[in-house]
């Protein structure tokens, strides 16, 4: 797959996924959605990859948002098309099998807020900035912000921020739960990497049955979500890895996973 927007380097069973457009502050164009979707979609067959690590390129943006000079022209049915591509984009990211790591860089704005929601957990640098700025362009969120970032923050604070269009700093969105951890620039990508390297060494298949779990229970009432729990539970007594897991503990030695 030729990649003209993204950069993608995978090394101890992470990858790196990095938007490479640091002129247009690695703005969401229509060929930077269709490489990012097949991109994801190949890593997700790599049994080799345990964690991926989604950044922006240069030192100002992690994603400023969507290409507005490409959705100036869109009349209603070509906007709708490019809303359902950004909605499959970040649901291809979402259901990701295995973990998602937002490395934030910079701008986080509109479309780039929304790629962040989509990823697992969200760390930060000290000089990012996030909002949901559609209402200033006369839109609404288009790939998931309306709904994503109640179910994160609260239904509240994602209104405020929706309908008054208003930027935060990094402090403000790690108060309000947007992301986990703030750490200095030149820390961020240590930072993730040292948290995806601790992911790596766990279950494989466990790691993913958590994200399942999670990710379905959520849309679950508590009873039904707890059954399925259970059941996802019941399933990994069936691997070699609960085995090696378990013996490794009780001989008090370091596991070594096959993810089987």
């Amino acid at each position: 797959m030729e990649l003209n927007n993204l950069l993608v380097v995978k090394e101890e069973a992470i990858a790196t996924v990095t938007i490479n457009r640091p002129k247009a502050l690695n703005a969401l164009n229509l060929d930077t959605l269709l490489e990012m979707r097949d991109c994801f979609k190949d890593l997700a067959a790599d049994r080799s990859i345990r964690v991926v690590i989604i950044t922006g390129s240069g030192e100002k943006a992690f994603v400023a948002g969507a290409d507005i000079s490409f959705m100036q022209g869109l009349d209603p049915s070509a906007g709708k098309a490019f809303g359902k591509l950004g909605h499959e984009v970040l649901r291809t990211i979402e259901n990701f099998p295995q973990p998602v790591i937002a490395a934030i860089n910079g701008f986080a704005l509109g479309g780039g807020c929304e790629l962040a929601l989509s990823c697992d957990i969200r760390m930060a640098s000290s000089n990012a900035k996030f909002g949901q700025p559609e209402v200033n362009l006369g839109i609404i969120p288009g790939f998931g912000g309306t709904q994503r970032l109640p179910r994160i923050v609260g239904k509240g604070i994602a209104n405020e921020l929706i309908f008054s269009g208003n930027i935060i700093d990094a402090e403000e969105a790690c108060r309000i739960g947007l992301v986990n951890r703030v750490f200095a620039p030149e820390n961020l990508m240590i930072e993730c990497r040292a948290l995806a390297l601790k992911i790596a060494t766990r279950g494989p298949g466990a790691v993913r049955l958590c994200k399942e779990a999670v990710n379905n229970g959520m849309e679950m009432d508590l009873n039904r979500a707890c059954v399925y729990e259970a059941d996802l539970f019941a399933q990994c007594f069936s691997s070699a890895d609960q085995k090696e897991g378990m013996s490794a503990f009780l001989e008090k030695r370091a596991p070594s996973f096959q993810d089987k």
